[in-house]
């Protein structure tokens, strides 16, 4: 993955300033987790990084690309299921990008197999719990072995142990080399995850850190607020 370089970055709707003038360089390697509060522009920041929404003003570039997409896939909080078997909705993906037919349905299966779901493979997707279709969803995006994989609170409507399973897969989908960027509003689960915390307030990038420092250190005044208010 080539740096991801955010310039200035701003986004607004109806004169109203959800990301206000973010400048960031994103490496390769460590996973970073955007952090804030609700209504901090978190999920915001996601999709102009991912290029789903276009910044009001400022820039978003991977440096370096020369005009080449890094490879990505997003996963949302809820994931669309389609009207087919899990198997089928990880070939789907597959065939929208253009991976030959020889090679999807093997492909498929293996990611299946790695999320934990060999066994479901045939199963209409939407009949699987909500656990069971967001590790389908990631199964969907590893199938196409992204350079950078962008997580919109993949967990948030999960029992704890679904969302542990969903954490494991990420881990293991980050040892292969993929970046993840991610959004939660979960500090425990920030602190399993985060190599690097990307702490968002009311729109402004207020401080960037590594997990560790974030957590037992906090620089800026209102990431330390906010650490009092959600750590018991």
């Amino acid at each position: 993955m080539l740096p991801l370089v955010l310039d200035q970055v701003s986004f607004a709707v109806n004169s109203r300033t959800i990301i206000d003038r973010v400048s960031v360089e994103i490496d390769a390697g460590p996973r970073s987790i955007i952090l804030g509060p609700n209504g901090a522009g978190k999920s915001v920041l996601m999709r102009l990084c991912h290029g789903l929404l276009r910044p009001t003003s400022g820039n978003i570039a991977w440096r370096g690309a020369n005009g080449r997409r890094q490879r990505q896939a997003l996963v949302f909080q809820r994931p669309v299921m389609l009207r087919r078997s899990a198997l089928a909705n990880v070939t789907y993906g597959m065939k929208l990008s253009g991976i030959s037919p020889s090679e999807r349905e093997l492909r498929a299966r293996d990611v299946l197999e790695a999320v934990g779901l060999a066994h479901l493979a045939e199963r209409a997707a939407r009949t699987l719990s909500g656990g069971e279709q967001q590790r389908v969803a990631l199964a969907r995006a590893w199938a196409l072995n992204p350079e950078v994989l962008f997580l919109d609170e993949p967990t948030a409507n999960l029992d704890p142990g679904a969302a542990r399973d969903i954490e494991s897969i990420i881990a293991q989908i980050h040892a292969g080399g993929t970046k993840i960027i991610m959004t939660t509003h979960n500090l425990g689960q920030a602190r399993r995850l985060g190599d690097e915390i990307l702490y968002l307030h009311q729109g402004r990038l207020v401080e960037r850190a590594a997990g560790s420092s974030f957590f037992q250190r906090p620089v800026s005044a209102e990431a330390a607020a906010f650490l009092r208010e959600e750590l018991p």
